[in-house]
């Protein structure tokens, strides 16, 4: 947490918890999705599906192929919404970090305070559906213990993504252009279809695409199937956030501090 959780730092997370703690109902609305998608696809469609192939090869229940994406989905959306909307709300209209500015925060500060957020409340929800396929006996390898870990990983990937893109919005308008580049990743990322079903180039395109890193991560630990791949899928995603965090930091100081 040395990256993300300085002292000052955590005086923006604090601030954050207390303003959610009014609004849980919100906090907890924003859950429910991935649980909806296990029962309806994973279940529901499932019962369809039958088996799909594994990442090892071997044939397993549609379920257990989908259950380890909705994880990492539910990672990338939980801080994606904090990072883009409620980011841009703040610096561009409500104020909040002019307030901060005259406080000993510095924008190092609120741009590692809101990514620390952003991390911590995606992390909430994906353990708590991580505790619901356990028990539904989707996660049938020891590895899956990992599985909250990692997606902290992608929790930060996406959130430092989020917010260095974020100060190159000008307006709410252009969060269309967010969710252009998100309902691909949501359906093309081998979420819902093994990606040897692809055209050979769009399975290529698809394995270095963010999402996938995070998919196949979860799925790899979930489902057992570990091999050393995984460490540069968690490089890929800490790169990716630690470069958006960056940039973040760069382009919020003149817009702060004119």
């Amino acid at each position: 947490m040395t990256v993300l959780g300085t002292r000052r730092a955590m005086r923006v997370v604090e601030r954050n918890s207390r303003v959610y703690a009014r609004s849980w109902m919100v906090f907890l609305a924003t859950f429910a999705e991935p649980f909806l998608l296990l029962f309806s696809l994973g279940v529901g469609l499932g019962g369809l599906v039958g088996t799909v192939p594994g990442p090892n090869g071997t044939e397993i229940d549609y379920q257990q192929f989908v259950a380890p994406a909705l994880i990492a989905i539910a990672a990338m959306q939980g801080t994606l919404l904090e990072t883009t909307f409620q980011f841009y709300f703040k610096y561009k209209y409500a104020g909040t970090y002019d307030g901060m500015m005259v406080t000993p925060l510095g924008v190092p500060d609120i741009v590692r305070g809101e990514l620390a957020w952003a991390v911590i409340r995606s992390t909430v929800g994906t353990a708590a559906f991580f505790l619901v396929v356990w028990a539904m006996g989707l996660s049938p390898s020891p590895w899956g213990v990992l599985a909250v870990p990692a997606s902290v990983l992608v929790a930060f990937g996406f959130g430092g993504a989020g917010l260095g893109l974020t100060t190159y919005m000008r307006s709410f308008m252009d969060f269309d252009y967010v969710n252009v580049a998100i309902v691909p990743l949501f359906l093309f990322s081998g979420t819902f279809f093994p990606v040897d079903e692809y055209p050979p180039v769009l399975g290529w395109i698809v394995r270095i695409s963010p999402l996938y890193q995070g998919v196949a991560l979860e799925r790899a630990l979930l489902l057992g199937a570990v091999t050393p791949v995984i460490v540069l899928q968690g490089a890929y995603l800490v790169a990716m956030g630690a470069a958006g965090m960056r940039i973040a930091s760069r382009r919020l100081r003149p817009m702060l501090q004119p």
